[in-house]
């Protein structure tokens, strides 16, 4: 709300006597589990490392370990993710989450708006100019762009993006894996001709079609029963005119008993483009999403979708990061991590009608 003030309540800080206190055991018996000085028995140290795992102190002691390597990172990112509103809530949940990270590390965090044109050299003086450690990527997957900054001399990563050529190292969502889950589920619900609404977007949306596709050819389905539908963005207005205009060129749902969308986004749209046509979710047909963004539980019906876990990308790619920038000048290969996905079913999705 405009003019409140909300105050951040720090957790206290957990050291290694608490982790003493809790265990049992003496300050040098932890000690010696956790750097591994000294023989103790296997039933003492399940018993230190369940105490201080559960108190949060191992988490807080690998975070402490990057505070020496990074110090500040550049987040680049294209400027239309930078706008807060209900439609951005994929992009605003990794950058809340990679803030709360850099705060956890103490590691400052630089935003940097890519211009229309990707101008490489603007970014690279923006690193310099912040004397920031390393750089992070959100949601570019630009050639011309990432083959600049492999070029450069400095750590980065790609964020919800991917390099084909494995140049720069990446942190993902399981992309294909989430699509293929969903369209499995589908399937091994009784649907046989399923749409896929998608846009012609970045490599990361494309393996979600992929996987679509995917879970067609492990049930031995015929790859025509996996259709297509393409939207001119992912916004839900674009989905709901994309899916109104399938519906009229094939006068109905020509078969189809469910629909699997790339994003919530694309889900809610479509959501408003079926009923429009008195057509019942599930009951006619199931909706299935992408993302797990919060409109869509409070959706009717609520949204069955893909859930990502948008949390964690970022303190992901901050670990890449630090790994990178520890081991220049050292053979190291380029790193690929996705992040698996699951189902969280509601009620838009359900077993296909029986027909008579």
């Amino acid at each position: 709300m405009a003019g409140s003030v909300i105050e951040r309540v720090k957790p206290p800080k957990v050291g290694i006597k608490d982790v003493s206190r809790e265990a049992g055991v003496a300050i040098s018996t932890v000690s010696h589990v956790l750097n591994g000085t000294a023989p103790i028995s296997p039933a003492v140290r399940a018993r230190v490392l369940d105490v201080a795992r559960r108190l949060g102190y191992l988490a807080r002691r690998q975070a402490m370990g990057a505070i020496g390597a990074l110090q500040a990172v550049v987040v680049a990112m294209p400027p239309d993710t930078l706008a807060q509103t209900s439609l951005n809530l994929v992009s605003w949940t990794i950058l809340k989450a990679l803030g709360g990270a850099c705060e956890a590390r103490g590691i400052r965090l630089v935003p940097h708006a890519i211009d229309a044109a990707g101008d490489a050299n603007g970014l690279l003086d923006a690193v310099a100019t912040s004397q920031a450690d390393g750089l992070l990527l959100l949601n570019i997957d630009r050639p011309e762009l990432i083959d600049a900054i492999a070029a450069a001399d400095i750590a980065a990563v790609l964020l919800n993006s991917e390099d084909s050529r494995m140049r720069l190292d990446s942190v993902t969502p399981g992309n294909r894996f989430g699509a293929c889950l969903a369209t499995n589920w589908l399937i091994g619900q009784g649907h046989r001709q399923i749409l896929h609404v998608t846009w012609q977007g970045r490599t990361t949306i494309r393996r979600r079609a992929e996987g679509f596709c995917d879970a067609f050819a492990d049930h031995g389905l015929p790859p025509e029963n996996a259709r297509f539908c393409y939207a001119k963005s992912w916004e839900p207005e674009a989905g709901e005119a994309a899916v109104t205009a399938w519906l009229d060129a094939h006068k109905g749902l020509d078969g189809v008993t469910a629909i699997f969308c790339a994003a919530d986004n694309l889900a809610l749209g479509v959501m408003r483009a079926l009923a429009a046509r008195g057509l019942n979710v599930p009951g006619d047909v199931s909706l299935m999403g992408f993302d797990g963004i919060a409109p869509g539980q409070f959706a009717a019906p609520s949204l069955s979708t893909v859930n990502v876990p948008l949390e964690q990308l970022g303190a992901a790619a901050l670990n890449l990061l630090e790994q990178r920038l520890i081991s220049v000048g050292a053979p190291r290969a380029t790193q690929k991590l996705e992040l698996g996905c699951d189902l969280v079913l509601r009620d838009s999705a359900a077993a296909p009608p029986i027909t008579a």
